[in-house]
């Protein structure tokens, strides 16, 4: 991964209000330990991370929006590997922040992706 890498973000249609996408969406739950999930898009494109999170995983996604490494690095949001669950699966790091600060980088993220548009509508 570099500062150009685009990080996948699948959007659950709950996230998606009166056509908008929501900055919940960029925002992780306390089930993530503060980690958001992504798909690492050097090694994955969206339509086929989109058919992997849908059919394989048997999870719900309305598409996927994208953030770069680099937007994430000018928030001061580590973003690691992690391999364990699939091989492209990457973590956007939000553990170190307070809730007014998570809600406050997720609104940005959610900026950075919306701005940048659909990769990938089912």
């Amino acid at each position: 991964m570099n500062s150009g890498t685009i990080l996948i973000r699948q959007i659950h249609p709950s996230f998606i209000q009166g056509g908008r996408v929501g900055s919940n969406a960029f925002c992780p739950t306390s089930k993530d330990e503060g980690k958001l999930s992504t798909y690492d898009g050097d090694k994955i494109d969206a339509k086929a991370a989109w058919q992997h999170y849908t059919e394989d995983l048997g999870h719900e996604s309305a598409g996927a929006y994208g953030v770069s490494v680099g937007e994430c690095e000018l928030l001061e949001l580590p973003v690691a590997e992690d391999p364990a669950p699939f091989p492209e699966h990457v973590l956007i790091d939000f553990s170190a922040l307070g809730s007014s600060a998570v809600k406050k980088k997720s609104k940005k993220l959610r900026k950075f992706a919306v701005d940048r548009d659909w990769l990938y509508q089912s």
